[in-house]
This record gives structure tokens, sequence and C-alpha cells, in this order.
């Protein structure tokens, strides 16, 4: 049977299974909201919070927001020719703003609730939009028993998170797509594919919440797919859109026949460096504690990003006899981008391991695949953000293998968490159908949005305005005046 066969059986399994249950949730809702015999609901005080760990998240939080603006911004803006760079940070910048707005609005509550929604392992309602509900009294869990976040700083965190995963897709079709649009698609992507990924991914009751609500979760959590940082929710949901955009506005005029090199590669360095300064908040900021996990975090996105960097140097000077900056800066993202899902569950030795293949895979996607197959991802979000977080993904199977120095899964519907029983090809298998899951959902809702939004206000600028540049015509401004 083919994996696409696979998955639409899975997925029609899954329809019936739900099918099946509401009987059974008939049942429950018919049932006496009271037992005088059962215990007193679990209540998250003010006690549970370390001043640590607040400290911490929100250093990871502004070490995240940084890697937006000004990192992302700086390494894309290099990577353009002149007459494109002031567009691009413009994109960047305003991507950021909006998505902070549409979190406060509707996305947190989108992301994280399980009420007031009629799919509720698939997305959130709307009771916390507007950050309903949330003040300075409430408490978001971490991974541990006892151990709770101020509501407020989990908001914060996460939001960093929403505005740099949209700022990423940008890079696909940088140098010819308009404003205007580029802004209403993000409003309608992070509605449509980043919320409910994130739900689907991170959504669950906590660990005091879950073994008296063993379902309240999202559904490839309930299904025990590993994502420690982001490899599905981040890097493969922005690269798949970024693929599916660049398909649906086309090539840059000149693509193949003229060259397009990166205009500052001193930028794009500095850019590069920022972004893994920064990821440290976003790989070790995602375990939610200032604890071991998140040093083990720390040194898998040191040493795999380290890793990656020497393998992309190494396969240059092989090939090409020469090992270039612009080939370095790459393999390090691609080694940071693979050891996201994976930086809390594997062993420094296996993360150096998944960095190196990750580096050799996002290097034969960027040289030799979109070569041949012609399309214009221009900045290599799909060859590098896409493949590097499928391999990723899968990766993360193997490397939290106990017997291989990895973490393992913790078995949280126990009243007290606990390491589950780890199953190598089930687990891969599991990491397997979670990329399926949203390569299909971002890929579909992507080319929705891209092709309704090109035949109805269009994605793209005439080809005069393209051949003067965004700068300009879309912001009347120059990145450099001489």
């Amino acid at each position: 049977m083919t994996f696409a066969n696979k998955f639409a059986a899975g997925a029609g399994a899954i329809g019936l299974s739900l099918f099946a249950a509401l009987p059974a949730w008939a049942q429950e809702a018919a049932a006496p909201v009271a037992d005088a015999a059962a215990p007193a609901a679990f209540t998250p005080t003010a006690d549970m919070v370390n001043k640590g760990d607040v400290a911490w998240m929100l250093v990871a939080s502004a070490l995240v927001l940084m890697m937006s603006v000004p990192a992302l911004a700086l390494f894309y803006g290099g990577l353009v020719r002149t007459k494109n760079m002031l567009s691009v940070l413009m994109q960047v910048l305003t991507i950021v703003c909006v998505a902070a707005l549409v979190w406060f609005s509707w996305g947190y509550s989108m992301a994280f609730t399980s009420t007031g929604t009629p799919f509720p392992s698939l997305f959130g309602g709307l009771d916390k939009a507007f950050l309903s509900g949330v003040d300075v009294n409430t408490f978001a869990a971490t991974f541990s028993n006892g151990v709770y976040l101020p509501e407020y700083v989990f908001v914060i965190f996460q939001m960093t998170f929403a505005c740099i995963t949209p700022a990423l897709i940008v890079g696909a079709f940088a140098e010819r797509v308009k404003f205007t649009p580029l802004i209403i698609f993000t409003v309608l992507w992070l509605t449509l594919a980043y919320f409910p990924i994130a739900h689907m991914v991170w959504y669950w009751a906590g660990p005091d919440f879950l073994h008296a609500a063993p379902t309240d979760m999202g559904l490839l959590w309930g299904w025990g797919a590993l994502d420690f940082a982001g490899g599905t929710v981040v890097h493969i949901n922005a690269g798949i859109a970024g693929l599916v955009g660049c398909l649906v506005i086309g090539p840059r005029l000149g693509y193949s026949s003229e060259p397009m090199p990166p205009h500052n590669l001193v930028m794009t360095m500095i850019g590069a460096s920022l972004l893994w300064i920064g990821w440290f908040g976003f790989n070790a900021g995602s375990g939610l504690e200032a604890n071991a996990f998140g040093a083990l975090a720390f040194i898998n996105t040191l040493v795999a990003t380290a890793a990656a960097g020497v393998t992309w140097a190494v396969i240059e000077q092989i090939v090409h006899k020469k090992p270039s900056l612009l080939g370095g800066v790459s393999g390090v993202v691609a080694g940071l981008v693979a050891i996201t899902p994976a930086a809390g569950f594997a062993h420094p030795g296996t993360a150096i391991i998944l960095g190196a293949v990750a580096s050799l895979g996002c290097f034969f996607f960027v040289t030799t695949v979109k070569k041949k197959l012609k399309y214009d991802d221009s900045l290599d979000v799909f060859g590098i953000h896409a493949v590097g977080g499928i391999i990723g993904a899968i990766g993360t199977g193997f490397v939290a293998n106990p017997a291989w120095g990895g973490q393992g899964w913790i078995d949280y519907t126990a009243p007290v968490a606990k390491v589950g029983e780890f199953d190598l090809t089930g687990q891969v298998m599991t990491q397997i159908w979670a990329v399926g899951t949203t390569v299909l959902w971002t890929g579909v809702v992507s080319a929705v949005l891209f092709l309704a939004l090109k035949y109805t206000i269009g994605l793209r600028p005439s080809a005069d305005v393209e051949q003067q540049g965004l700068d300009l015509s879309e912001h009347g401004e120059r990145a450099y005046n001489y």
C-alpha cells in the first residue's frame, strides 16, 4: 500500500473512530456533573511558579524575536539584489507586527485551547480571543508536575514563534510579490495553517491534568509525535507554503538566464550568526523550564549546527574545490532547522549525525533538485526549511531512542508523569505520519490562499515594476542612496 493510500485509510479510520465515539460522548454529557466521591479539581497556584523559569523564558522570548528582526531580515536581505533589499526588510518587519496582533486577537486561543470548537483535536475555539480570561493570576503548564509559568509568559514565548514562521515563507518568492496581498496571505495563512498545526502538535492539558482528561490534546500530540521546538509547526509548515507560493507566482524575470547573486553576503553572515544565537532561545526555551533539558537542547543546537556547517563546507570543497560563505551559512541554517524537533530528545553525539545528514540532504535539494525541476525557490526556503525539517522530524524518531542516548517519551497520562516504553519502529512511523499530515494540511491551505489571491487582487507586480525593483515601486524608498 502506498503512503498516500495509508494516509487516506488512516484519516478515514480516524473519522470513523470519532463518529463511533459520539454515543460515548453523549453518555458522558448526560452523566451527573459532579460526583461526591471524585477528588477536587487541580488548581495551579503562584507557589508553583519558579522565578528562574520565568526569567529564562522571558530572555528566550526576546532571543526568538531577535531571530525575526533583525536576524532573518538581514539574512534574507543580503541574499537578494540591491533593488529589492528594502522590500524584504519591510516584508519581514510588517509580518512580525501583524502576526503579533493576530496572535493576541485569536491565534493564542485557536492554538492553545480546546473549548468552544467543534473539532478540539484540530484547532481551538475563541474562548481566549483577545486574551480573555488571561491575567497575572492565570498559569500555563510546563512539562513537569506542579511547575507552572504565568500564562502571559507562555503567550509571549509562543507569540514569537507565530511571528517568525510566516516571515520565513517570503524567502521562497522574494523579489516578485506585492506587499498588500502578502500581508493578507499572512493573516489568512496563520489562521488556517499555523494555528491548527500548532494546536495539533503542541496542545495538551498539562501533566497535572492529562491523566484525568486523557483525550484533551491535539491530534498529533495524541498520536505521540515528537516535536520539541517546531520542526513540523514552523519549518515544514513554512517550507511547504513557500514552495507552493513560488510555484503559483512563477520564477523571477531572467531566472536561469541571467546571474542573480546575493548583493551583500556580509549582511547575510551577520543575519545567520544572529539566527544561531537566537535559536538557543527557540530550542532551549521550548522546554519551558530552566533545567537540564534546556541545557540538553542548548548543546544539541550548538553541535548539530556546527556539524551541518562543516559538512556543507566539506561537500563544496569536494565538489567545487572552494568552500563558499554562502554554503557555510546555508549549512548552519540547515543544521538549526534539523535539530529543532529533536533538540530536547537527542544525545549530542546523535545530534551531530542528524545535523550532518540534514546538511547533505539540503545541499542535494538546493543544488541539484531545484536545478533539475526548474522551480525558483529564491532563498531556498523549501530546500532548507522543508527538507531540513522533514529530515529532522523523521530523524527525531531515531535519536530519541534511549538505547542511543535519547530521552524517549514521557507518559503524561499517569498521575505523576513517567518514562514510556520506546518503540523505535512505531515512533519513526508516527513521525512520518506527522510529517505527512503537516505537508498535506499546509500544502492545501497554502495553494487555496495563493490561487485565490492570484486570481482576485493579484500577487505579482508588473514586469516593469519587477525589473525596476520592489523597493521604489512598493515603498518609495531605496535601501541604498549613493
